[in-house]
């Protein structure tokens, strides 16, 4: 089987370079850290995966028939179960979040898109994407932040994981108006989930052989709440003698990974952090368009891009690059120890390198639908196995 692949992209593994081929492969394929619960059980070949799918808001749709058209067309046997849960859209409802928290609990595998949460204040401070995550305890959002062979950057040949914690901090959804014209905003650090998500960053860090964790706060102004973090995370490193531990306040940490991002390895930190850094990190490497994310609880795993943005303003114009939810979608596979297909949907990536097959954020001139289109065919007249 992989040796069919390698003769079906040998035109483009010859353009790229046999070097720039394996880091693709290698690489793209290596993102799902697959620490929450057991591993799945080799697929058998024969098997057909359940999967929860939450298309959400913005271009979410649009990428969503990407992948669905690319696992057609590779023959992966998935059978999505689709919810469409959106708050600006109004289709949101306790009841619609009730039918897609169940589908979870039997799936125990989804890919979701941005669900956005409206601005203005409805007499509700969760939002559906909050409550989501908190009743599936979906305690780690895990962004591997790669460079992409073939395309150039500031800094190229980026390696590095953010790691967040996401179920309190910041977006603890608790505000109140304390007299006329004062709002209190409660930021929520507890040691259990601090130590939690340390744990989860160096248990990350050994299974992947990493060597370096980097806690990320502002303990020099909170010092209790960031104090606790950061106690928690040093507690935890006492642990992982073999991993380097080090921290780092979090403007400086900004400035740092603008000047030198290779100074990093596994970044782990509270909420509000976490969602600035993956969206800076994912600016070092081309984009929202490219890099993908996953969160896990101790059962669940939820596979959607690194950045979250729903992009509204190309809804409808066939300007989104799909590579993201792609990367996520052949994550998945992985996790769900889809091995041979994996390999089938990694191999699409190639196309990530070159420039006849480039959406507009990355400097081409291709559509959404060029890029699905030219995934679609290859995987369609690749050799039988």
């Amino acid at each position: 089987m992989a040796a069919a692949l390698r003769r079906s992209f040998s035109p483009f593994v010859k353009g790229l370079g046999a070097s720039r081929w394996q880091q693709l492969a290698s690489r793209q394929l290596s993102l799902s850290p697959g620490l929450c619960g057991s591993e799945s059980p080799l697929a058998r070949a024969d098997a057909i995966f359940k999967v929860t799918m939450i298309p959400g808001d913005g271009v979410g749709p649009e990428l969503m028939t990407a992948v669905k058209d690319v696992f057609k067309a590779g023959d992966i046997p998935v059978e999505f179960e689709e919810f469409h849960l959106s708050e600006v859209q109004h289709m949101a409802s306790e009841d619609k979040l009730d039918h897609v928290l169940s589908s979870m609990k039997n799936n125990k595998v989804a890919i979701k898109g941005k669900i956005h949460t409206p601005m203005e204040y409805k007499g509700e401070l969760a939002s559906y994407e909050m409550k989501l995550r908190r009743k599936l305890d979906l305690f780690a959002n895990v962004v591997h932040v790669n460079s992409l062979p073939g395309y150039s950057t500031r800094h190229n040949n980026l390696d590095l994981v953010i790691i967040r914690e996401q179920t309190e901090g910041e977006y603890s959804s608790l505000e109140h108006e304390s007299v006329p014209g004062v709002i209190e905003c409660l930021k929520i650090i507890t040691r259990d989930k601090s130590r939690r998500i340390a744990k989860f960053a160096f248990d990350y860090a050994t299974k992947k052989g990493r060597s370096k964790v980097t806690a990320v706060h502002k303990a020099n102004i909170m010092k209790l709440a960031d104090g606790l973090f950061l106690q928690s995370c040093a507690e935890v490193a006492q642990l992982y003698p073999k991993i380097k531990y080090e921290n780092i306040i979090i403007d400086n940490c900004c400035m740092q990974l603008v000047q030198n991002p290779y100074q990093f390895d596994v970044l782990v930190m509270p909420n509000l952090y976490g969602n600035i850094i993956d969206n800076l990190a994912a600016g070092l490497v081309g984009g929202a368009g490219v890099v993908p994310g996953e969160s896990y609880s101790a059962e669940y795993a939820v596979f959607e891009t690194g950045a979250r943005h729903p992009f509204a303003q190309a809804v409808g114009r066939n300007i989104a690059n799909p590579t993201a939810m792609l990367l996520s979608s052949a994550n998945m596979l992985k996790h769900l120890n889809v091995l041979v297909l994996m390999v089938v949907c990694g191999s699409m990536f190639v196309y990530l390198c070159t420039p006849q097959v480039r959406t507009r954020d990355l400097g081409g001139y291709s559509t959404t639908g060029d890029f699905v289109h030219a995934v679609v065919e290859n995987l369609r007249h690749r050799p039988a196995h």
